[in-house]
């Protein structure tokens, strides 16, 4: 039996750092994990083929070679897989599908043979064996949750792990929180299920041994929360990266890691560099009414500077779109992002995710937009207004990702990091992505001004700190490419305005921002 794993092209989105990773000659961020968890759930006999379209084009061949044609999806994908089902349907193979995409919302698909839901550890078994005694179902799905300590080490080498930034790895499923618009709860429970140390460690090695040295993310939902995580899972991770001090781990977590001291020690002696952590709005109320409450009752703010102050780079979320939200929340929002020194800052319309409170709530209200289509944009009927939404949306963006705004808070986070850690090895390819960098950046950016601003800034006062000073501007391109992309083109004297502060950081007195 011949199968094609097919992973659907993501469609452009402000954080998928695709002007970034150019300058390392990557194509895509990371591989499709689940997928390739799949492959290995499939008999060893089969064979298989990965076709991700973020680094490659499905082509006639694949499709003649397949017997099935196994597609995972998420959310946003919706546009892409009915692009795929046409093309399979064409070529008359049969396509079984599963992921997010399908959960709650599989019978919008009609082009598709079989769908396998939920976690496929569950239900693909089933699925298999009906397939092979030719009475396969159209529909597996389950209420169960998987014991992940089941679950297979990825297939690592069907995919073509040179063409991505990171790689992933999940060690647990679930989150205890439950937020009225998150997902997680509904679909992978409030209980933790976590893998064994044991199993966690051989898929490190699994990952070592397909030749990998660059950063590893930590897929869980909220990796701070699994049993265990002090007094065994870090200690493992601290002594399995004793060796391989090139490897950086980044992952999601809660604020509430800033009230851990120990654990953020331990997770900065384990190589972790980089936190994603959903902050959302800094309304107290919107957060009291979504029920974020791990955001509630503690100064944000301070949290954020922690944080930073441990040696732990913060990648932050946040929302708009919430009912308590008035035209005044997007000053908030850029106030805030200003005063935190989160360079990299995910900004969003919130939407109603299918299977959520949310979702729930918007349909019974009628608020559920019919004509959505996969995209930045809500898919609900904004309180505010929808006008009012995309105008303040698109200001909120622009003013955050203009070159004078976000130099300004890249300075705040240098000036608030602290403990850098031991540069490892340059690399050639690390070199030739620096002199990339001064002629896009430095020589023909929009910013170059304010590039040079900030490295001349970096040499003086953090001399430590400027591999991640480089990085950040790299960051700062991608999202005004992006930007630009979204909304069109600024007016160049746009980004010659002064963000205060600015004009004191000339290239030899950098005083003004110690």
């Amino acid at each position: 039996m011949n199968i094609l794993l097919l992973y659907p092209k993501f469609p452009n989105w402000l954080h998928d750092f695709r002007h970034a990773i150019k300058f390392k000659n990557r194509k895509y961020l990371l591989p499709p994990v689940g997928l390739l968890t799949v492959a290995a759930l499939l008999p060893d006999g089969w064979n298989k083929r990965l076709v991700d379209e973020n680094v490659q084009s499905l082509t006639k061949n694949d499709l003649e070679w397949a017997d099935y044609v196994f597609i995972s999806a998420m959310p946003v994908h919706g546009q892409s897989v009915r692009r795929l089902t046409k093309i399979c349907r064409q070529a008359g193979r049969k396509i079984v599908a599963g992921g997010p995409l399908f959960t709650f919302d599989w019978d919008k698909f009609n082009d598709i043979d079989h769908f396998v839901l939920n976690e496929a550890e569950l239900t693909l078994p089933s699925f298999l064996s009906d397939l092979q005694a030719g009475c396969a179902k159209h529909v597996y799905s389950s209420t169960e949750f998987a014991d992940i300590r089941q679950s297979p080490i990825p297939l690592w080498h069907l995919a073509r792990l040179e063409h991505y930034e990171i790689i992933g790895i999940q060690f647990s499923r679930g989150c205890k929180f439950d937020c009225e618009y998150c997902v997680v709860s509904s679909v992978l429970g409030r209980g933790i299920r976590a893998k064994s140390v044991t199993q966690l460690i051989a898929e490190l090695d699994s990952i070592y041994a397909a030749g990998w040295r660059r950063s590893i993310y930590f897929l869980d939902d909220n990796f701070i929360i699994s049993k265990g995580i002090k007094k065994e899972i870090l200690p493992a991770l601290i002594e399995w990266r004793k060796d391989k001090q090139d490897i950086q781990f980044q992952t999601f977590v809660s604020i509430n890691i800033a009230d851990d001291d120990e654990l953020m020690e331990l997770m900065y002696d384990a190589g972790f560099d980089s936190v994603f952590i959903g902050i959302e709005t800094p309304n107290k109320n919107t957060l009291a009414d979504c029920n974020k409450i791990q955001n509630t009752n503690r100064n944000l703010l301070d949290c954020v500077r922690h944080i930073h102050g441990k040696g732990i780079r913060v990648y932050g979320g946040l929302m708009v779109g919430f009912d308590n939200d008035t035209p005044e929340v997007f000053q908030q929002h850029i106030d805030f992002i200003q005063q935190s020194g989160i360079a990299a800052v995910a900004t969003n319309q919130l939407k109603a995710c299918s299977g959520t409170r949310l979702y729930k709530r918007m349909a019974a209200e009628g608020r559920l937009l019919t004509n959505f289509i996969d995209g930045d944009n809500t898919n609900f009927i904004p309180k505010m207004g929808m006008e009012e939404l995309k105008k303040g949306y698109e200001k909120l963006l622009r003013q955050i990702y203009a070159p004078p705004h976000y130099y300004k808070r890249v300075i705040t986070f240098l000036s608030e990091f602290k403990r850098p850690r031991k540069q490892s090895k340059i690399e050639l390819q690390s070199i030739i992505a620096f002199f990339l960098v001064i002629y896009h950046i430095g020589i023909r950016g929009v910013e170059r001004n304010y590039f040079w601003r900030l490295i001349f800034w970096t040499l003086f006062k953090r001399p430590t700190l400027f591999p991640m000073a480089v990085t950040m501007a790299v960051y700062g391109y991608n999202f005004r490419k992006c930007v630009e992309e979204m909304f069109g083109d600024r007016p160049q004297e746009d980004y010659l305005c002064q963000e205060p502060g600015m004009d004191k950081i000339p290239f030899a007195n950098t005083s003004e921002l110690a």
